[in-house]
């Protein structure tokens, strides 16, 4: 009797970063048109983006702390994610800043009438949870409530893409030198600078065509968005490395969890919205 052996269908390649191109372009390009949809066309579609975002990044990264034994308080921070980006979009600035207090607070109080150990360690972490997910989001609908807000929310999103893709070119072709070997061994500062210089450009380039801006804010707004992406992506790197996991979740294939795409994006956002303000008020 002869014996047949189950041939496994083999894994998708990747490639020098580490990623499954194919996947990862796919689901990127696909998560794009759908916020852009949102951004150009039906605002509403963009808030409820957001909101979902935040859900599925505070579920990721909760998940990810249970694993070294902390509970982050679940309750408030889902209301956080359902009315955080509601609050930013319809009420601004200041609505945003009662919701994250109310948010801390119940953080707070739900903790405290729950018996279990380590009240502080659960609070804290609760914080870290609601600043970095639902609240840092919600910068990009506050973005819509500046002059040209579409516009200024279409170049954010063109220059975290730039990052990337700069980044990501010059960091597999000439990449030697890691920028933070222990927490994230693929980025290189060869990678950085090209990222900084290709968004440079890409930014002067926006500035001038979609904001009607000066030049130099485009190349002061990418060179701030890039160091701003940076930071956001080595902050979640580091974070991963603590818990000990590679990736927040495999919600999206070729890029891991949600968070691993948005931890860029969390930080950038803020600093585009404080860079356009500080223009605005000056101009």
């Amino acid at each position: 009797m002869t014996r047949t052996h189950a041939h496994a269908a083999p894994a998708p390649k990747n490639s020098r970063a580490g990623r499954d191109l194919p996947a990862a372009i796919g689901v990127g390009v696909g998560l794009g048109a759908i916020v852009l949809l949102g951004v150009v066309f039906f605002e509403p579609l963009f808030v409820v983006t957001c909101t979902l975002f935040s859900v599925l990044g505070v579920w990721e990264v909760s998940r990810a702390l249970r694993l070294s034994r902390v509970r982050v308080p679940q309750a408030p921070i889902y209301a956080a994610c359902a009315v955080m980006p509601a609050a930013a979009y319809w009420g601004g600035e200041q609505v945003l800043t009662f919701a994250l207090i109310g948010a801390a607070v119940s953080i707070v109080v739900f903790r405290a009438l729950d018996p279990g150990p380590h009240g502080w360690r659960a609070v804290i972490a609760g914080v870290f949870v609601l600043m970095w997910v639902p609240f840092f989001i919600s910068f990009a609908l506050l973005l819509l409530h500046l002059p040209e807000g579409k516009e200024r929310l279409l170049v954010l999103l063109i220059l975290v893409v730039s990052n990337d893709t700069f980044g990501y070119i010059v960091g597999v072709l000439f990449g030697k030198h890691p920028m933070a070997p222990t927490v994230s061994p693929k980025k290189s500062w060869e990678g950085m600078a090209g990222s900084l210089v290709g968004s440079a450009l890409v930014g002067m380039l926006c500035a001038v065509t979609l904001l009607g801006a000066p030049w130099w804010f485009g190349a002061i707004l990418a060179v701030a968005v890039v160091i701003a992406a940076t930071a956001g992506d080595l902050a979640e790197s580091m974070v991963k490395r603590e818990l000990g996991i590679k990736d927040m979740s495999r919600l999206l294939p070729g890029h891991g969890g949600v968070m691993d795409r948005l931890d860029s994006m969390v930080f950038g956002v803020t600093v585009a919205y404080a860079v356009s303000l500080v223009y605005l008020q000056n101009v």
